[in-house]
């Protein structure tokens, strides 16, 4: 029987992955493979990569043992390997990725290169205009996307595939590496768990709640896919059995998903630099004074209680709420008139659901300068947000201790604290929101 190289990446599950499907019509044995790449481990905080770990753990437990990991870059070790076990086929699920496209395009050189399926319910570039175009603003594309539809989800598992014994490949197969600190349970059967307890519990009240960030009601199901340990059309199987408005809208949130994906497949370069090519031209600010506030932002420290919880959620979390997230991100651009890209960095070195698509056009769509249809001038205000969005303080309580006997909304619009006990603002809100539109004037078209 020939054998067939199954190459996990952003799929480490073994339901609803429809490369195990295709191995199993060739009537090959697979043998399953995961290459640990220096190039993406360097650029991954170590929340991600503990949460990597713990997806491996775990595969290779539903794989009795017989999951393959091999540390290199894996231009090299995939063709080695297959080389080793004679396998005339690699097979993956297809990455849209500016660096995952490039990596893939070289291992084809070397091998042949099988991808069915993708991290997501619609893969980039299926979704355009009747000219062909690509969607640059999410309603019309969110509408082409629901006509076009996705696959249900496919049945497979452990035992859809014959595994070769690792032992018998004479590779250089490392152990998975412990984790360096507690995190979040990784893998297929902590996601479907996960997701089916949200489903019964919080998914009803999603609509009312998502914006909640101290009722804790969102999913926090975005570590899961961006590690492939469930599909989203298992999800979007499960939603559809729920009609309700919580329901389309949580559907809505995986739409955007694929939305930013499709955006970066079209745009690579959109990952460091602006969509929208006029931002290259906005000031932005620099100097020691710049340095000490991107400092007081990333300690939590900047006298709006709504972005320090914020800011001291993710240190302490490794996570943060979305609508926090935006929050933050506004008042990083527009308020401390720093460079987008440079909080985005420093998002994706934190975040352990932290992926490259959704993160860079989330704040871009925040900054003004990716896909958005509304223009520059939505500047949030952090007191009012965190009021509307905070109304009975909770969050801020939760991680500001030092503003715990304050009570109510109160803690938001802060009166008679005393520096050396919470600092005061490092900014004038209503100050820098109209410096933050005499910039966007500099470069908007005349």
């Amino acid at each position: 029987m020939d054998t067939a190289l199954v190459w996990f990446r952003r799929d480490l599950r073994l339901g609803d992955l429809p490369t195990l499907h295709t191995v199993a019509e060739s009537g090959a044995r697979g043998l399953g493979l995961f290459v640990l790449d220096d190039r993406l481990l360097k650029t991954s905080g170590g929340a991600r990569r503990d949460f990597l770990f713990r997806s491996l753990a775990a595969l290779d437990d539903q794989l009795d043992g017989r999951l393959l990991v091999v540390k290199g870059d894996p231009v090299d070790v995939v063709p080695r390997v297959a080389k080793k076990v004679s396998a005339e086929e690699v097979h993956v699920s297809a990455d849209y990725g500016p660096y995952g496209r490039e990596r893939d395009a070289a291992v084809a050189e070397h091998v042949d290169l099988v991808a069915t399926g993708s991290p997501y319910a619609v893969a980039p570039g299926r979704v355009a205009k009747t000219d062909g175009e690509p969607y640059r603003v999410f309603t019309p594309y969110f509408r082409q996307w629901l006509e076009h539809g996705w696959r249900a989800p496919i049945e497979t598992g452990p035992a859809t595939v014959e595994w070769v014994d690792p032992d018998d490949v004479k590779a250089r197969r490392v152990t998975i590496p412990e984790p360096e600190s507690d995190g979040c349970a990784a893998g297929e059967a902590a996601a479907l768990q996960r997701w089916a307890e949200f489903c019964e519990d919080d998914l009803a009240g999603y609509e009312d709640a998502r914006d909640r960030p101290g009722l804790d009601a969102t999913s926090r199901m975005s570590v899961y896919l961006k590690y492939g340990n469930i599909h989203p059309r298992t999800m979007l199987r499960d939603l559809a059995r729920r009609r309700s408005k919580s329901a389309e809208q949580y559907r809505r949130q995986l739409a955007w998903r694929d939305f930013y994906a499709d955006i970066l497949f079209q745009r690579p370069d959109s990952a460091r630099g602006n969509y929208d090519r006029r931002f290259d031209h906005i000031r932005y600010d620099s100097g020691p004074d710049a340095e000490e506030a991107y400092t007081a932002w990333c300690e939590g420290r900047t006298g709006f209680p709504i972005v320090d919880a914020g800011m001291r959620q993710l240190k302490a979390e490794a996570w943060m709420h979305n609508r926090v997230r935006m929050i933050v991100a506004s008042f990083f651009v527009k308020d401390l008139h720093l460079p987008w890209w440079r909080g985005a960095r420093y998002f994706m070195n934190q975040l352990v659901d932290g992926d490259l698509a959704n993160n860079q056009h989330g704040w871009q769509w925040t900054a003004g300068s990716g896909t958005d249809a509304s223009p520059y001038f939505r500047v949030f205000n952090p007191t009012t947000q965190g009021e509307k969005f905070d109304p009975d303080g909770e969050y801020v309580r939760r991680w500001v201790p030092e503003l715990r006997g304050i009570p109510g909304k109160a803690v938001h619009a802060l009166k008679d604290v005393r520096p050396e006990d919470y600092p005061p603002p490092i900014v004038d809100h209503a100050h820098e929101r109209q410096e933050a539109l005499a910039r966007y004037g500099e470069i908007k078209a005349p």
